[in-house]
């Protein structure tokens, strides 16, 4: 039996995989676009299993395995065994058995790692508290449509290099993925995050040591986007962290996006949320909605990246 390929977190691919699932996820948003069929997952199922309340990734995934010419069963832990007393363990090797692909959302990535080692097949990260590998895909993909070469996206990798992504906000499963994608595509990443809130560069590089440059910390997040080619943040209070809710507005007061910081990026540096957005908060109304926002081509991204990762997951390269 053949090695099961997993999609855990951003360093599980190397760039020439990532090369080929953005070309191909630029050739399935084109026939999306063009009212084309592509049902290169006829018979297939994909298992979608939810410890986390969700809008776009349950959207995102459902219709996305409907059009490749899939079906999907949707499992919450209210409605299944995993939210009662089996092992992980046995629910991955039951499910497994039954279904061709699993993506899970739920709260640590112990779990979902748990889960992968007793899956018969694929698996794929939905998001951890850890890790948000499909939004980082779906944001890499977006800023390649917009400010990358008119070549495949594939081809258009090499535009991130150099690249700045200034982060503002948590050091949470976002930023530490942005860390991994930086370290493995050759951009830069200016972390700005409120004392007590920072990275875990430990956590967010799995202990290695990552490329020289690939990151820079700011105290000041007005500094983190001076040049900046890409600004984007998340909410304050994720979920899990809604205990933590009046700390966190007074400790990330500072840390909302408005123009003053989009001014001291590159005048067509791009801005960027991966959703749902609090305007007032995180980021000021005239940004989200503003011209340099593409959150929403950002959102539908999301289903087209996913697509051609559950086609690589399950086919490898297609020709």
């Amino acid at each position: 039996m053949s090695t099961i390929k997993h999609y855990l977190q951003f360093s599980d691919f190397t760039a020439d995989e990532y090369a080929y699932v953005l070309e191909r996820a630029a050739l399935i948003k084109k026939k999306f676009k063009g009212y084309e069929k592509h049902h290169t997952l006829g018979d297939r199922t994909l298992a979608m299993i939810f410890e986390k309340a969700s809008t776009r990734t349950r959207v995102s995934f459902e219709a996305g395995m409907y059009q490749l010419g899939g079906s999907v069963v949707h499992l919450t832990t209210g409605d299944s065994q995993l939210g009662r007393a089996e092992p992980i363990e046995d629910s991955a090797r039951v499910i497994s058995r039954m279904t061709d692909l699993v993506m899970i959302r739920t709260f640590g990535q112990e779990k979902i790692e748990r889960f992968a080692a007793h899956s018969r097949v694929p698996v794929i990260n939905g998001l951890t508290n850890e890790f948000h590998p499909c939004q980082i895909l779906a944001d890499i993909f977006t800023f390649i449509e917009h400010r990358g070469s008119r070549d495949t996206a594939g081809g258009a990798l090499s535009s991130l290099q150099g690249k700045v992504v200034a982060w503002v906000g948590d050091g949470n499963n976002m930023a530490n993925t942005w860390l991994q994608a930086a370290d493995l595509l050759g951009f830069t990443v200016h972390l700005s995050t409120p004392s007590g809130y920072e990275v875990d560069e430990k956590l967010a590089f799995g202990g290695k040591t990552p490329r020289t440059g690939c990151y820079k910390v700011f105290k000041d997040p007005l500094e983190a986007c001076k040049g900046a080619d890409l600004v984007t943040t998340d909410v304050w209070t994720s979920m899990g962290y809604e205990a933590e809710n009046e700390a966190r507005r007074k400790a990330f007061a500072d840390w909302c996006v408005d123009a003053e910081m989009m001014a001291s990026a590159q005048p067509d540096a791009l801005f960027m949320h991966c959703l749902p957005a609090h305007r007032g908060e995180e980021v000021e109304a005239e940004v989200i909605d503003g011209p340099q926002s593409v959150v929403w081509d950002e959102a539908e991204n999301r289903m087209h990246v996913q697509k051609a990762l559950m086609e690589y997951l399950l086919l490898g390269r297609v020709d």
